[in-house]
C-alpha cells in the first residue's frame, strides 16, 4: 500500500513492531482488520461464527477471481495455505462524532491489490464496515483519500460518499510529536 500511495518514506512498521494483532484488543471496540482472502477454489469448511469475534466470515464467489498466481504471490500468501492470497484489507477503529453525539468508525486504510481491483472487492470491504456501523448504532463511517487518486475519488463518489473539500488533515508524528509531547510535560 505504501508503494501505491508513494509513501514508502513514511512506512516504518515491521511485523515485530505491530501492535495491531494483540490478543488484548477486542474487534470493533479497538482496531479491527477485515482481510480479503482470495482463492480459485472454495474453502474446505463452511463459514463459522467465532464467539470471540462477533463477525462472520465474508465469503463471496466471483468468477473469474483473476490472477491468483503472479510475481508477488508468495509474499501475499494467506496463512490458510493452498492458493489463498491476501488480496486486500480494511483497517478501522471507533471514533466519536460530537455533532451526531454518536460513535462511528474511522477507516485508516482500505486497500485492494491492483490485480483485484474493479471486481467489487473494495465495495465489499466498505459495505462490511458500514453494515457493522449500522448494526452497532453508529452515526458514520469516514476516511480520507489522496487528492491525486482519481480512481478512488470516483469510486467513493459513486458509492454516495460525501467528499469534503473544506477539511485538511492535521498530524503530529515523529520529531514534531516528541517535541510537543515534551513541551506539555514541562509546562
Amino acid at each position: 500500500m505504501a508503494v501505491f500511495e508513494r509513501l514508502t518514506h513514511l512506512c516504518f512498521a515491521t511485523e515485530s513492531s505491530a501492535t495491531l494483532f494483540s490478543p488484548d484488543l477486542r474487534p470493533f471496540r479497538s482496531f479491527t482488520v477485515l482481510i480479503l482472502e482470495l482463492s480459485s477454489i472454495p474453502p474446505p469448511y463452511p463459514p463459522q461464527q467465532n464467539p470471540e469475534f462477533p463477525f462472520s466470515e465474508i465469503i463471496r464467489t466471483v468468477h473469474p477471481v483473476g490472477p491468483i498466481e503472479y510475481s508477488e504471490a508468495e509474499t501475499f500468501r494467506s496463512s490458510k495455505g493452498g492458493d489463498w492470497i491476501v488480496g486486500g484489507f480494511a483497517l478501522f477503529f471507533p471514533n466519536y462524532a460530537s455533532f451526531l453525539a454518536k460513535p462511528g468508525f474511522y477507516i485508516e486504510e482500505i486497500f485492494v491489490r491492483e490485480c483485484y481491483r474493479r471486481m467489487g472487492f473494495g465495495r465489499m470491504l466498505l459495505t462490511a464496515v458500514a453494515k457493522k456501523a449500522v448494526e452497532m448504532g453508529y452515526g458514520r463511517v469516514e476516511w480520507v483519500v489522496l487528492d491525486w487518486n482519481e480512481n478512488a475519488i470516483r469510486f467513493y463518489d459513486e458509492m454516495g460518499a460525501d467528499i469534503l473539500q473544506e477539511y485538511r488533515i492535521c498530524r503530529l508524528t515523529g520529531e514534531g510529536l516528541e517535541v510537543y509531547g515534551r513541551k506539555k510535560k514541562e509546562e
